[in-house]
Formats: structure tokens, C-alpha cells, sequence
């Protein structure tokens, strides 16, 4: 009776063997495939693996403060010729006006800012039409800062610049803008309060 059940037993094992050996070169294929796969497959772009990070940052690579020198549209597009500038704060302003002589020396700067115009070099940068404009305008809802400022287009924004009102500014734009750039494009301009 032994005899009868190792005889049974015994192939069980033999095609336990082949299995195994079978069941590893499958799972190494599909490992293969799937390492090939991953390999040769484009990758995705920025904005389709990061969409919460892309939209929460803010446009452009840096800010530079400034004026406008002429704003005109060229194509689909509008040319900005930028008039660049340092807006300084405490320690910093107070120090370079004394320089200036704009205030004596160890007095403060009033409303603790001071633009410094080094030079009046003109930088050009493109502005899409759909680039973001906000100016302190009267009839605008208060923004962050407490002030009524209102989102206009590039074309309002170029209309102000050659001196025409397509709305009623609370000051002039003189008071300087903040402009949001990547590489040499300007994605949005944001006037300065300047009391």
C-alpha cells in the first residue's frame, strides 16, 4: 500500500517542477514588458503631472518694478517698452535717498519706500492680450491691500498709456507698475499705490 501511494505522490511532484519553472519565466516577461513599456513611453508634460502646483503658482520666473514707456500692439501681440526700477523699503530706501539727497542722512524715507531711477535703459518684453492688468481704479473692489483696484485688458492698459480714459484711474500710472515676466514675456502688470 505504501507502494501504491508513492507511486501516486510522485508525479504530483514532477509537474509541481514545471509549474514553478513556467510560472517564473512568466512573471520575469510581464516584469519585462512592463520595465519596456515605462521605458519607451513619452513622458508627460509638466502641467499634466502637476496641475495643482502649475495653478498655484504664479506667473513669470521674476517681478521687476517700473514704468511704462509705450505699450502697442504688434500682431497678436502687444510690445512693452519697460522703464525698470529699485523699489526699496526701510533700512535700504532710507540709506539710498540719503545718497540722493532726497532726506538727510539717518532721517526715514516717508511711507518707507523709495524708487530708485539708476537709469532710464527701456527693456521690451511681448504681452499676450490675455495677460492679467490690474490698476487702482475708481468703482474697483478693494484687493488684498485695501485698495479699489480693478482687472483691465492689455488694450485698456495701452489705451492709458497713450493718455486716453477708458476708465478713471485713482492716481496716475506713474506711480509705477509691477510686472510678472517669464524669459521675455510679460504675463501680468500690476500698478503701485504711491501716496
Amino acid at each position: 500500500m505504501t507502494h501504491i501511494r508513492q507511486e501516486r505522490e510522485a508525479p504530483k511532484k514532477k509537474l509541481l517542477r514545471p509549474s514553478l519553472g513556467i510560472l517564473a519565466v512568466v512573471i520575469l516577461a510581464a516584469a519585462a514588458f512592463g520595465l519596456s513599456r515605462l521605458l519607451t513611453s513619452p513622458a508627460a508634460p509638466a502641467s499634466a503631472a502637476e496641475p495643482a502646483r502649475v495653478a498655484a503658482t504664479p506667473c513669470g520666473d521674476y517681478a521687476l518694478f517700473g514704468h511704462i514707456d509705450s505699450l502697442m500692439r504688434k500682431g497678436g501681440l502687444f510690445e512693452l517698452r519697460f522703464d525698470p526700477a529699485w523699489f526699496t523699503s526701510g533700512e535700504t530706501a532710507n540709506t539710498a535717498a540719503a545718497e540722493d539727497g532726497a532726506v538727510e542722512p539717518g532721517q526715514p524715507v516717508p511711507n518707507d519706500n523709495y524708487v530708485v531711477e539708476e537709469s532710464h535703459r527701456l527693456l521690451t518684453f511681448r504681452v499676450s492680450p490675455t495677460a492679467r492688468v490690474t490698476v487702482l481704479a475708481r468703482g474697483g473692489a478693494a484687493d488684498n491691500r485695501g485698495f479699489s483696484s480693478k482687472v483691465i485688458s492689455v488694450a485698456e492698459l495701452a489705451q492709458l498709456v497713450k493718455g486716453e480714459e477708458p476708465i478713471e484711474l485713482l492716481e496716475s500710472l506713474e506711480s509705477g507698475l509691477w510686472m510678472r515676466a517669464h524669459i521675455d514675456t510679460a504675463c501680468s502688470l500690476e500698478q503701485q499705490y504711491r501716496p
